[in-house]
């Protein structure tokens, strides 16, 4: 959608809703961004017990990376493919793999372990 506020995101939801058989559980995964915990949307989710939302770490770099891999995948090879079956999509899917794993890059950490203990140290503390 052009844009995303908790509007649009309601209607995404409703899309979904309607897609998945009855009696099915929803499970998503949602980051941080307001629009997911806005207060249309806790109401959406009350009148749809089906679903849950599991938020991602606010210091989830590390999904970052797989949900810009993710990204480049859908770019490079998925939009804008004619597949004429699950099995040729999946062939597509494999084949990209197979050449990205081919020149293989590594993910470098630009925080350092010490800066990430820190953040961690500050938490407040659980209470059982």
């Amino acid at each position: 959608m052009q844009q995303h506020r908790h509007g649009e995101f309601i209607r995404f939801l409703n899309d979904i809703e309607r897609a998945v058989p009855a009696g099915k559980l929803i499970e998503a995964v949602v980051d941080n961004y307001a629009t997911h915990k806005h207060p249309r949307v806790k109401s959406w989710l009350e009148r749809h017990p089906r679903w849950t939302f599991h938020f991602t770490p606010t210091s989830g770099s590390w999904l970052n990376a797989v949900e810009n891999f993710f990204s480049v995948l859908t770019r490079k090879r998925i939009r804008r493919g004619s597949f004429h079956s699950l099995v040729d999509l999946q062939a597509a899917i494999k084949r990209y793999l197979a050449e990205h794993n081919a020149e293989p890059k590594p993910f470098v950490w630009k925080a350092s372990a010490a800066s990430i203990l820190a953040k961690i140290d500050r938490l407040p503390a659980v209470s059982e």
